[in-house]
């Protein structure tokens, strides 16, 4: 009995804080600084020049598999995780054009909230750190209906930091730098785009301890008909790095890896001004391994379940007259 309360504390400690993903990271942290799965209607593909406003709104619910869920709920039952964000982001389309690419930037400010269920009864809100891409370029490829686009993205450590790790709330106190890759087709009507971006961590100035890179791999086959836009939708998320630990830890390594595979679909319809676009997943598989032992029981832990996104684009300001938007999107 008390071996069982040992590691049933243990494991609350050392699952507390994943909200949406495996425990593949520093305590507190969710695993990734964007959520999978936000980036699906977007292309490489660019507007016509001016400044475009977005708004979305997601929700994230699942519930925690694994060994490391044994641990909490030995009687078999499952502990729920929640998300819900809020973002505003502006997208910047000046006209310009630099290495044959046309050029833009984006600005996005996100506030979260999340919690985890009973036995840990964990929740947070607050803002989240501040995306900044000071620059994309988009090339189009002749007239084949191929666009390529490339930038550079990065998290501000800006967000509501609390705790004695600097993970108590939904900031992180490290920057996120985050390369991406996106190939598209657009041509009569179709917008094929694969989504392809990792992330890179700085250490936690309070900590001193690395969460190891994410990869994403978000996926998009919509095709539009008059005003509607529908189609199948798909990602890949998982941890491709090691962590590297800290003093502040006694150099002790959380969970190293996780995986998550999921598919849904998107519709969207364009209102003239405004564009509305909707899109949901379910999680088809998901795993996490190599946690730090707890008296020989792996505790790794991922969240699984379902995720509904909704996002909200219109100009604000053009230098010709407004046109139909093409789905500018917080795809960071």
């Amino acid at each position: 009995m008390n071996l069982r309360t040992l590691l049933s504390g243990v494991a609350l400690l050392t699952i507390a804080a994943t909200f949406t993903n495996a425990n593949a990271y520093e305590l507190g942290y969710p695993g990734f600084a964007q959520p999978p799965g936000l980036t699906i209607g977007a292309s490489a593909g660019l507007p016509p020049p001016g400044i475009y406003s977005f708004n979305q709104v997601f929700t994230i619910q699942g519930n925690l598999i694994g060994p490391g869920n044994a641990l909490l709920n030995p009687t078999g039952t499952k502990t729920g995780a929640q998300v819900a964000v809020e973002a505003n982001g502006f997208l910047f389309v000046p006209g310009w054009t630099f290495l044959g690419g046309n050029y833009s930037a984006v600005l996005v400010q996100p506030f979260v909230m999340d919690s985890v269920g009973s036995p840990v009864n964990a929740q947070a809100a607050g803002m989240h750190n501040t995306y900044i891409v000071p620059i994309e370029l988009s090339w189009k490829l002749g007239d084949s209906g191929v666009f390529v686009k490339s930038g550079l993205g990065m998290y501000v450590p800006d967000g509501t930091k609390t705790g004695i790790n600097g993970l108590g709330n939904v900031g992180n106190p490290w920057w996120t730098f985050q390369p991406e890759l996106i190939l598209s087709y657009l041509k009569d009507g179709w917008n094929l785009t694969a989504f392809l971006y990792e992330e890179f961590n700085t250490k936690n100035t309070v900590t001193d301890y690395r969460s190891g890179d994410v990869f994403h791999a978000e996926f998009t086959a919509a095709k539009t008909i008059g005003n509607w836009t529908v189609g199948p939708v798909a990602y890949y998320v998982g941890q491709v790095s090691d962590d590297k630990s800290s003093a502040f830890y006694n150099g002790t390594i959380n969970v190293n890896r996780y995986n998550k595979w999921a598919v849904g679909g998107m519709v969207g319809y364009n209102f003239g001004p405004a564009s509305l676009t909707v899109w949901a997943f379910e999680d088809v598989s998901a795993n996490a391994s190599r946690g730090t032992p707890i008296a020989g029981i792996d505790p790794a832990t991922v969240a699984k379940g379902a995720s509904v996104f909704a996002n909200l684009s219109f100009r604000l300001w053009g230098p010709d007259a407004p046109s139909s938007p093409t789905l500018p999107k917080f795809h960071k």
